[in-house]
């Protein structure tokens, strides 16, 4: 017998801690590129896409075909035990999808946190140094040196510390709260002045456009600026492009909209449609700091994950997936736009493709206003379209919709924006 979402939610209250945050009180059944059905037959447009992972939607035929063909073959040896040759073939892939010239490498993890935490052993392991610099907002994983990096306090950090020592944020460049790229480098050369001698930093770890921190792009000119600090002090620029990655800015990878290079780059979310991957890739001559057995684990590079995430690129590549972020992101930009006159707390429309967001102020005071942008999370999920929020003060919300969305299905869900947001 199915089970009901009322019934669903009192087991899950009893079963699982708190912690776990939970957004939706309905339960999925089954799902369809961008469509999720509830275990009652309600049926919901995902501008979720299970934060990010979904750019392909949800069981693309290619994906499954992948998935099902590797199942007949094995499903898992350990790479590091008994390797195999999809992993070697992924990695040689990615190698020259990354916009770091030169010869690169690649080595293949589980979760976006994991990549991250690699990425800095990698660094550490490159340099002889321990320090690490990220940025306010930052979103970089729940794990503890995840959270140490993470530029946002409530609702990672609370009751966790202490954390790793040699962490330290800078502020991030946003227009809208007063912060500029100058202010932003002068608080970093503050950094090496009050904090850090920057011959101890490893790294500095930048999101090209923040996730849970607003989507915030990372400017042009700070990019460049990060890139000149990193050369002076031989210190590694690692792009965390966990969310950014495989299409959701219009370009395969975020770094791609910017004339510098990094050194490191982390991928997961969206390489693999759904199955637990992640990547760090990069420099050669960096990748290859570590000694044999510092890297690894025990389903890192999975072999069903890793078949998805072939069909994954070839699906990005042959639809033409990158374009189509583009051209979608343009359509919602300019339909938020034209929404403002009707909704005076909608602040700023801003975003890189698809990676789109918009914030919301208190009209009186200008100050940012979470309330609205629950409301407006709210009203939708009502009407079937799912949201989420995000940004240092709750006060954004983010759109995540699979890139293979059909076009009928997209003018409909803006219908329902529209009146969210009238409302």
């Amino acid at each position: 017998m199915t089970m009901k979402n009322l019934e669903l939610n009192q087991r899950r209250t009893l079963a699982t801690p708190r912690g776990v945050g939970v957004m939706c009180d309905f339960y999925a059944d089954r799902a369809e590129n961008a469509t999720l059905w509830d275990v009652e037959g309600r049926a919901y447009t995902d501008f979720a896409a299970g934060i990010a992972v979904l750019n392909t939607g949800h069981r693309h035929p290619r994906v499954m075909q992948a998935i099902a063909a590797q199942l007949e073959r094995f499903t898992h040896t350990a790479y590091q035990i008994v390797p195999y040759q999809g992993y070697v073939t992924l990695a040689e892939r990615i190698n020259a999808l990354v916009p770091i010239q030169g010869l690169n490498k690649t080595a293949l993890f589980t979760t976006g946190a994991e990549a991250v935490e690699n990425a800095i052993k990698i660094a550490r392991a490159h340099t002889g140094r321990p320090g690490v610099i990220a940025f306010s907002g930052a979103f970089h994983g729940r794990t503890l040196l995840g959270m140490a990096l993470t530029g946002k306090v409530a609702p990672y950090k609370i009751g966790f510390g202490p954390f790793p020592s040699d962490i330290y944020h800078a502020p991030f460049p946003s227009a809208l709260h007063g912060v500029s790229t100058e202010r932003a480098l002068q608080a970093l050369e503050g950094l090496f002045k009050t904090d850090i001698d920057p011959a101890r930093v490893a790294a500095i770890i930048v999101e090209p456009v923040q996730g849970e921190g607003g989507f915030q792009a990372a400017p042009a000119d700070f990019m460049r600026g990060l890139r000149a600090v990193c050369d002076q002090h031989g210190i590694v620029l690692i792009a965390d492009e966990v969310q950014t990655g495989f299409g959701r800015t219009g370009k395969m990878f975020a770094m791609s909209h910017h004339d510098v290079e990094p050194d490191l780059i982390t991928m997961a979310k969206s390489l693999a449609g759904g199955m637990p991957l992640s990547a760090v890739s990069g420099r050669a001559a960096i990748m290859d700091a570590p000694l044999p057995g510092g890297l690894g684990g025990t389903y890192a590079g999975n072999p069903l994950a890793v078949a998805a995430a072939h069909a994954v690129i070839d699906v990005i590549e042959e639809e033409k997936l990158c374009e189509r972020s583009a051209s979608l992101g343009q359509q919602l930009r300019e339909h938020l736009l034209a929404q403002r006159k009707h909704c005076p707390a909608m602040a700023e429309v801003r975003g890189l493709g698809s990676m789109v967001a918009a914030e919301f102020c208190d009209p009186a005071t200008g100050q940012p206003s979470a309330e609205h942008a629950k409301r407006v999370q709210t009203r939708a999920l009502e009407a079937g379209l799912v949201l989420l929020t995000c940004g240092t003060y709750g006060n954004v919300i983010r759109f995540l919709y699979p890139l293979t969305i059909p076009q009928a299905q997209f003018d409909a869900a803006l219908a329902v924006l529209t009146q969210a947001l009238a409302e």
